[in-house]
């Protein structure tokens, strides 16, 4: 029984059944040579609890005689740790896929099983949202990997990923001419680290692996939301509205950017706003399904004056209604846009309008 050198591995005579060369240097580290002429490597040993394995290193060629020892080496040394690695490597390779993981994720929330910040289940605008940064960021960059062998390096790598825009691309969606264009940058990275952080926790609590690696991972402070229009530039905006309205613009666009600027509510807060919502003798809005659930914001008299002034038509549901007087305006985001373009508001966006409720 020779010890193992590639020069005695090439040599190996073909025989009509397969047979093992085992290293006299290495016990339990050997080579099984095929009559095909292929040859592999494994390593032997017999585990604290159980029969013996046998466990594959790699095929010769694409391993080096040396490389496999080395293998063969770092796995019986594992041995005598107490650890079973063809067990290891077997629970592994039957692991969840983060990609699996978070189908099973969606398939809770939407049952009602993910609880928020406030102990109560995810909104569908949140799913919405979840499924978005899923899409977007996670299943590109980690999607294949095992839920079991991420670490808390591998999470810091995906965030700087995120942040430096590495699954940044423009994808078609089901829309005639639709298109989704996927960005980076901190404040993505900060919310999808958020959302990875509560993936993995569900990980946790289903017992799919025994710690979160995304716990102790510093994140960059969300910036989304910290700008804030100044009497200035809210001067510019009330002309470029005033202009828009006087060329006849949306009207259902031009009262929801009012709206968010008077009364510092959400975009989809106001998008989704109800008639029936609007507490005039109590000076608020009683908003039914707010991002916390239901939800009382109050209003100034400006706000209460808008509304007044506001078109109103028989059935019609929202303050702000989409051609279909059954359904709120789904054109905001472009027109807000657009006004933001003329008005010079750079850097400004729906959501600087936001308060804390």
């Amino acid at each position: 029984m020779p010890k193992l050198t590639k020069r005695v591995v090439d040599a190996a005579e073909l025989r009509e059944k397969p047979y093992f060369l085992w290293c006299s240097d290495l016990p339990g580290f050997g080579v099984r040579i095929f009559p095909s002429g292929k040859r592999v490597y494994y390593a032997d040993y017999r585990p604290k609890v159980g029969a013996r394995r046998r466990m594959t290193l790699g095929p010769h060629g694409k391993l080096t005689t040396e490389d496999a020892r080395k293998l063969a080496l770092a796995t019986l040394g594992s041995v005598l740790q107490g650890e079973d690695p063809a067990e290891e490597r077997a629970t592994r390779r039957s692991s969840l896929t983060v990609k699996e993981l978070c189908e099973r994720y969606l398939e809770a929330a939407e049952k009602g099983l993910i609880l928020g910040k406030r102990g109560a289940p995810k909104k569908a605008s949140t799913l919405v949202a979840d499924r978005s940064r899923i899409s977007a960021h996670i299943l590109p960059l980690l999607g294949s990997r095992k839920v079991m062998d991420l670490s808390r390096t591998d999470a810091t790598r995906f965030m700087r990923d995120v942040a430096a825009g590495k699954a940044a691309r423009t994808a078609k969606t089901g829309k005639p001419r639709g298109k989704s264009i996927v960005e980076g940058g901190k404040g993505a990275a900060t919310r999808t680290m958020g959302l990875l952080g509560g993936i993995l926790s569900f990980a946790v609590s289903e017992g799919i692996i025994p710690t979160n690696p995304v716990h102790g991972v510093k994140r960059p402070a969300d910036q989304r939301k910290r700008a804030r229009l100044t009497p200035e530039t809210y001067a510019r905006l009330g002309q470029a509205l005033a202009k828009w309205e006087a060329e006849s613009g949306s009207a259902s666009a031009i009262l929801a950017i009012r709206l968010l600027a008077l009364t510092g509510c959400r975009r989809g807060e106001v998008e989704k706003l109800k008639w029936s919502e609007i507490d005039a003798a109590g000076h608020a809005l009683r908003l039914e399904d707010s991002k916390e659930g239901a939800s009382v914001r109050p209003i100034g008299q400006a706000v209460l004056d808008l509304l007044e002034k506001a078109p109103r038509q028989p059935g019609q549901v929202y303050v702000a209604p989409g051609r279909d007087l059954r359904k709120p305006y789904g054109g905001l985001t472009g027109a807000w846009n657009r006004l933001a373009r003329e008005a010079g508001l750079e850097g400004v966006t729906l959501h600087t309008f936001d308060l804390p409720p």
